[in-house]
């Protein structure tokens, strides 16, 4: 057990409400005359969003696609998208 360790034994720590959050970022923009940002990934476009989607697709092209991502270091999904996109262009 480290110093830090022996500071924070036996110690009770609140969670901070939502609501708390929420009250502490508009006292800080009222205070300081700035818009905080969200925290987060900003969201994507809607053209550029992916859809979720299922396919059947034979074990032997499924190996295959499988071998030449791993060949090439990127995902097998990636490999198909990449290589339907280049078909459909």
């Amino acid at each position: 057990m480290n110093n830090k360790d022996q500071y924070f034994e036996g110690r009770r720590w609140r969670k901070v409400t939502p609501e708390e959050v929420e009250s502490s970022r508009r006292a800080i923009e009222n205070t300081f005359g700035i818009k905080r940002l969200l925290r987060g990934r900003p969201p994507k476009h809607p053209h550029l969003k992916y859809r979720d989607i299922h396919l059947k697709i034979h074990p032997a092209a499924f190996a295959w696609a499988r071998a030449e991502a791993h060949r090439r270091g990127i995902g097998y999904q990636t490999l198909i998208n990449q290589i339907l996109l280049k078909r459909a262009a």
